[in-house]
């Protein structure tokens, strides 16, 4: 993920990165809560993100996963520093059916270099919610050569 500039507000940082990901501008996914440690991503329904049965298809939910871990990691780091992901693992739980997803990531456990982040992934039926997603990822602080 790109670090467009070098702000010292986490949240300002994890916005202007989050807005050069074009990516998540194809997808029309969009930031919700950006706090230390945690980041959510919401993503409306869309039939061409889904797959033969309707379910939003298992690479759209682990994309917008992947930017949810690895932004909670970008929220701990520093100002200069960026974020690439190492690795994850995600288990699906349930169909991905609903009218809204949210990806959540929360830092479980940073470190100097690598961050381990919990990631999940909700879809939504008006307020109500599935569990559809969880996994681990790990984020890896990139510095400035």
């Amino acid at each position: 993920m790109a670090q467009p500039q070098a702000s010292a507000d986490p949240a300002s940082r994890v916005r202007a990165s989050f807005g050069q990901q074009s990516i998540m501008v194809l997808l029309g996914a969009g930031l919700d809560v950006v706090e230390p440690g945690r980041v959510d991503i919401v993503l409306p329904y869309r039939a061409d993100l889904c797959q033969q049965n309707g379910f939003l298809h298992a690479g759209i939910s682990t994309t917008i996963a992947d930017s949810a871990g690895g932004y909670a990691a970008y929220t701990l780091f520093e100002p200069g520093e960026d974020v690439l992901t190492s690795e994850f693992k995600m288990n699906f739980l349930a169909p991905a059916k609903g009218d809204r997803y949210v990806a959540s990531g929360r830092v479980v456990k940073p470190g100097k270099r690598l961050s381990i982040c919990q990631v999940e992934v909700h879809a939504y039926e008006g307020e109500q919610a599935t569990l559809c997603v969880i996994g681990l990822l790990t984020a890896v602080r990139v510095t400035p050569r």
